[in-house]
């Protein structure tokens, strides 16, 4: 999820893209760490925090229902055992899974990396192969890059990503993510005001 592979995750480094999402439930907590962390409502996907038992059957490689048959795939499995040593990183501006409204799938994982530096947070994302070219990557993370520039002292989120990764760049562009700088193979995109 936070590393960039062909046309899935890309890490962190744009500011938020359009429109933002609702929240399904209000935790109004301020910090990762926030105890409810709330989802968030895209018209086709609900963004919501993972649970223990969710990390548990991912971390020890067990299967639950309502995943899609792809899911998860490496990058979430990363991000599960990421999220297991580090419960403040699942609270209200933290990570979450991707689920299909229509059908209630899990797709994908997609989260901020939390505390901000100098104002700033690095989104990452992915989405399963299976579930890939109907634009919720670019649904989630506009919807999650909204949200994360409404943290308290966020004025930036971004993502980086590979250039040879072209399906992941158009998913940053889309999400009304600038590009900020490209070097050495790495494009780094911005969403916000900083």
């Amino acid at each position: 999820m936070s590393t960039p592979s062909s046309s899935g995750p890309a890490s962190p480094s744009g500011p938020s893209s359009s429109g933002p999402a609702s929240r399904a439930s209000s935790s109004g907590g301020t910090a990762a760490s926030s105890p409810t962390p709330s989802s968030l409502v895209t018209p086709r996907l609900l963004l919501r925090p993972w649970t223990e038992a969710e990390l548990r059957a991912v971390c020890s490689g067990d299967r639950l229902p309502g995943w899609a048959p792809d899911f998860p795939a490496e990058g979430d499995q990363v991000i599960a055992g990421f999220l297991a040593g580090q419960p403040a990183a699942r609270g209200e501006w933290g990570h979450r899974q991707v689920t299909e409204r229509d059908g209630g799938l899990v797709v994908g994982s997609i989260g901020l990396f939390w505390p901000p530096s100098a104002g700033s947070l690095e989104i990452g994302y992915g989405v399963v192969a299976s579930r890939r070219g109907r634009g919720y990557a670019t649904e989630a993370t506009a919807a999650l890059a909204a949200h994360g520039l409404r943290a308290p002292g966020v004025h930036t989120v971004t993502a980086q990503v590979e250039t040879a990764n072209p399906a992941s760049v158009r998913v940053l562009e889309k999400a009304g993510m600038l590009l900020v700088s490209s070097a050495d193979g790495v494009a780094r995109y911005a969403l916000g005001t900083g």
